[in-house]
């Protein structure tokens, strides 16, 4: 028997588990709602946290730029590929985080697995929290670095690892907002250990660039560690299909720092680059995140998320309270349910589902055994009445709960 054979069985195992996942065919039908699979439901499932990527403001850059660079990009950056409106975006993203430096990446997987084996390798050691994002994780692996990890955000267990590494490059990467709790690390005791052990902290701040900090400037503004206060031990990375609307992603930082990047990441320099058609759309959400219509939505994410929070709190309902179920502390967009059994928030996100509403269940690995959970997503497109829906579907849930069938 081949072991080609064997294929089979393991994705029946999947399914014995409640952890094969399905791929929907999905369009946008205006605000939060979506078509999927050719059925109309209000989504609570995007990264989309400020509703710019159906903006027409994004859609008349892309227009333009089609006119003028066509649409393809031709070649890696570093042969043909990087566009005027490239290195436009480079410089504006660059004065965005206060940063010194920018270099611009086609999606946001690829930068972290680039950049961490070019930063640190054989002999060198790598300190990485236990929640981090899988690129990060696969970034580590590549580097071929020893890998340390230390439990999610215990900065007291990070500070003995770093304490008794004999290595004479340390690096230590980290999610700031991690994207299925939803909650932060405290960057600047981070750095503040940096510093005291001489290690280069790279932050990965894929859910908080346009949301939090300053003018959604991100997570490392908001930890007072940018402009005049920016560290020579610190690279920032953050992409631009999330709360920017559109795709790719950036890495930050001290001009020598970047310039090294531009020289070993291997995913920047073996890769097509990305089309100035997407450039342009990131320097027109980019504009709108930091001036005043991004400060409106961004105070109608903020409102979404307190009337969420306010309506699942405990004691706000009874039957609700009695399944066990609880939002994970989160000022962010990302507000998990959580549930516990693969197989019940299965079950709960397809009751949802027959009421009109995508939540998605979410099940390891992705999360650690016996957490599975609801990753609820607000975004400012979301309107009160969208979130009133979905607090009472899930109390009306709640009273109908354990379900008898799937």
């Amino acid at each position: 028997m081949s072991w080609l054979d064997d294929f089979g069985p393991r994705l029946a195992a999947l399914d014995a588990q409640a952890l094969r996942r399905r791929r929907r065919v999905v369009r946008p039908e205006g605000g939060m709602r979506l078509n999927v699979d050719g059925e109309s439901l209000l989504g609570f499932c995007s990264n989309d946290y400020l509703g710019l990527a159906g903006d027409p403001l994004l859609r008349q850059a892309v227009h333009a730029a089609v006119d003028r660079y066509g649409v393809g990009a031709g070649a890696s950056p570093m042969v043909s590929g990087h566009s005027a409106a490239n290195a436009a975006l480079e410089q504006e993203l660059a004065a965005a985080v206060q940063l010194p430096r920018a270099l611009y990446f086609y999606a946001g997987y690829p930068t972290n697995t680039g950049i961490v084996p070019a930063l640190v390798g054989e002999g060198d050691a790598l300190f990485s929290d236990a929640l981090n994002h899988a690129c990060l994780i696969d970034g580590a692996r590549l580097s071929k670095a020893r890998i340390q990890r230390y439990g999610h955000a215990r900065l007291d267990q990070l500070a003995g690892l770093l304490g008794a590494s004999a290595a004479r490059r340390k690096l230590v990467i980290t999610d700031a907002v991690f994207s299925m709790d939803g909650d932060r690390v405290d960057l600047a005791a981070l750095h503040a250990l940096c510093e005291q052990h001489d290690a280069l902290l790279l932050v990965d701040d894929a859910h908080g660039f346009g949301v939090c900090g300053p003018q959604g400037r991100g997570s490392l503004a908001a930890a007072g560690l940018t402009g005049p206060a920016a560290s020579p031990r610190v690279l920032y990375m953050a992409t631009l299909g999330k709360a920017l609307g559109v795709a790719g992603a950036f890495v930050a930082g001290p001009e020598g720092l970047v310039e090294w990047l531009l020289q070993q990441a291997r995913s920047y320099t073996y890769a097509t680059a990305a089309p100035a058609l997407l450039a342009e759309a990131v320097r027109a959400a980019l504009q709108c995140t930091l001036g005043p219509e991004g400060e409106r939505r961004r105070a109608q994410l903020q409102a979404a998320i307190g009337r969420l929070r306010a309506g699942l709190a405990p004691g706000a309902d009874a039957a609700f309270d009695a399944t066990g179920w609880a939002l994970r502390p989160s000022e962010t967009p990302i507000q998990p349910l959580g549930i516990g059994d693969s197989g019940q928030a299965l079950a709960l996100s397809e009751r949802l589902r027959r009421q009109g509403l995508w939540v998605p269940a979410i099940r390891p690995p992705t999360v650690p055994a016996g957490t599975a959970r609801l990753r609820i997503t607000l975004s400012a497109a979301h309107r009160s009445a969208d979130v009133d829906a979905l607090v009472a579907a899930l109390r009306r849930a709640a009273r109908a709960w354990p379900p008898v069938g799937p």
